[in-house]
Order: structure tokens, then C-alpha cells, then sequence
């Protein structure tokens, strides 16, 4: 070993004091398998100076962005980029910040009650604890309730009338939020939302699947004269839904039918309209199904009785 090559290394003191970390730290750096080090004939730790360096900066700065030491090896072997861990490290934080805005919102909701209500509010946030979870709570409702139709087919439903958890909800969204998941635990709401759905018992209707694309080409085309605030009415958009029914079930368009169609209807039941106010109170402008389908039963009944 020559001079130069000599002078090229440092001891575990003199690159602790070169990069501000303790010796322990280093210590332990080598200990993991991220830091490499030789050993003197006493057997003391000695750094390439240079790259050691290098290294033990690259490790502080990653640390101080709160990268894992997993994700900081992955870099230092060469297995993951800069770019891709801290992509990775800002997604999770996403999550993280999402979950505890969503626990601050609930804990002022507790706070917030009166003393009398506050068993009760806590008792019902305790169901909706993670805005995630409570989001996949309304989601399976749906798909429970659409069914037989697949759970791809009604991605675009669900996108538009299910709520996703505000990132930053205030007290009155979170309380909202936990209310729509109590709702849909109980089994009797399933059963009065698919008998508004399908007008009846779903396993009647010849193609689901068909019924279920030509109702939402109907309600994709009232949602504007809702919108407009026009009055529910006959015409093509009332027709169209009594022809897909109809069509389902190998009947025709007749009064007859029309007022099949009203027979233990549950449009009118007060759990299906609370459900839709609290969904509404959380996609604010956005018109859901639920007013549109209300719209044409509206229409629909107004049909029957003149």
C-alpha cells in the first residue's frame, strides 16, 4: 500500500466529523451493509475518504426527508432512483396526512357535541374511524346493490355518486360520512334501494346488464333538466325508462304497466332521501342519480294520474 492510497483513508472519527453524524450512527451505517469499511491491523474502521463522504452525506439527506432505511439502500445498490423512492415517501405522507386530518376532524366532532349527544356521536364516528374504510363501506353497499351487474361495469357509477373521503373534512362532512356508513349497515336500506332500482324483485329482469347501460343513458339525460330546474314531465326521457323496463321484462308500454311500476315503490321512503341529502351535502353541486331518479319517478307517478 503506498502513501497516496494511505492518505486516502479516514478513521470512523475523522468522517464523523466531516459529515456532522455521531460515531454511533456510522457505526451502525456499517453494521446494516449501506456503509463499506476496512480494518487497520488494530482492527479499527477506516473509510475510502472521498466516497465514504459521498455516501454519508447521501444517507443524512435521505434520512432528513424521512426515507426509511430500506429505501435508502434500494438507492445505494442502485435498485430504485432518487426520483422513485421520494415519489413513493410523498404518496404514503399523502395517505398519513389524509388519515390524520380525517382523525382531527373526528376528535373536534366529539368535541363539538353537546355533553347529551356525544355518547351517540361517538358511537357513531367509531364506525367511520379511517376515511378510507368507510369509503369501501359505501362502495360495497353499491355494488351489493347493483347487482348482478359486474363491479366493472359500474366503476363510473360509483365514481360519480359515491363520495371519496374530503381530504381535509370539516366536522359537519366527517359527521356526514359516518352517517351514510351507519345507513348502509343496515340490510334493510339494500333492500328498499334495489326495489327503487329495478322496480322490483331483480331476478325477473331478463338482461341486467342491458336494463341497467339504457337507465343510465336515461338518467345521464335528465341530470341536465334537473340542472335546469325543470319540473318532472312526460316525455322522451320518461318514455325511454318505461321502454327499458318494459323491454326487460317482455312487457309493453302501457298505463297498466306504468302503474306496475309504482307497486311497492320506495322512492318516497324517508331512509333513501336521508341518503341522498348527506351525499349531496358532500359532492356539493354535482347532481346524483338519486335526484335524477326521483325526478323521473316524479314523472312517472304524474303519468299514472292524469
Amino acid at each position: 500500500m503506498t502513501d497516496d492510497t494511505q492518505a486516502t483513508l479516514v478513521s470512523i472519527g475523522e468522517l464523523a466529523r466531516s459529515t456532522g453524524l455521531a460515531v454511533r450512527t456510522i457505526r451502525f451505517y456499517c453494521d446494516e451493509g449501506i456503509l463499506d469499511a476496512r480494518r487497520s491491523v488494530g482492527g479499527h474502521r477506516l473509510f475510502d475518504a472521498e466516497p465514504a463522504v459521498e455516501r454519508v452525506l447521501l444517507i443524512k439527506r435521505l434520512r432528513a426527508l424521512g426515507l426509511g432505511l430500506g429505501s435508502i439502500t434500494e438507492v445505494l445498490r442502485g435498485e430504485r432512483s432518487i426520483a422513485e423512492v421520494t415519489a413513493a415517501e410523498s404518496a404514503r405522507l399523502d395517505v398519513e396526512i389524509r388519515t390524520l386530518a380525517w382523525r382531527r376532524a373526528c376528535l373536534r366532532a366529539v368535541e363539538d357535541a353537546s355533553p347529551a349527544c356525544r355518547a351517540e356521536r361517538l358511537a357513531l364516528l367509531a364506525a367511520a374511524q379511517d376515511g378510507g374504510v368507510a369509503h369501501d363501506c359505501l362502495v360495497r353497499f353499491w355494488l351489493r346493490a347493483l347487482a348482478p351487474i359486474p363491479a366493472g361495469d359500474v366503476d363510473g357509477w360509483i365514481y360519480w355518486n359515491v363520495p371519496e373521503p374530503p381530504g381535509d373534512p370539516s366536522v359537519e362532512e366527517v359527521v356526514a360520512y359516518a352517517e351514510l356508513v351507519a345507513m348502509v349497515s343496515d340490510p334493510e336500506l339494500n333492500r328498499v334501494v334495489r326495489r327503487q332500482y329495478w322496480r322490483g324483485p331483480a331476478d325477473r329482469i331478463r338482461e341486467p346488464r342491458s336494463l341497467y347501460g339504457q337507465i343510465g343513458d336515461v338518467m345521464a339525460d335528465v341530470v341536465p333538466l334537473v340542472t335546469d330546474g325543470v319540473r318532472p314531465r312526460g316525455g322522451d326521457e320518461l318514455d325511454r325508462f318505461v321502454d327499458a323496463h318494459a323491454g326487460a321484462r317482455g312487457e309493453r308500454d302501457t298505463r297498466r304497466f306504468r302503474a306496475q311500476l309504482l307497486n311497492d315503490a320506495t322512492d318516497s321512503d324517508h331512509r333513501i332521501h336521508r341518503y341522498w341529502t348527506l351525499t349531496e351535502q358532500l359532492l356539493g353541486a354535482r347532481i346524483t342519480v338519486g335526484r335524477a331518479h326521483n325526478w323521473v319517478y316524479r314523472a312517472l307517478v304524474d303519468s299514472v294520474e292524469h
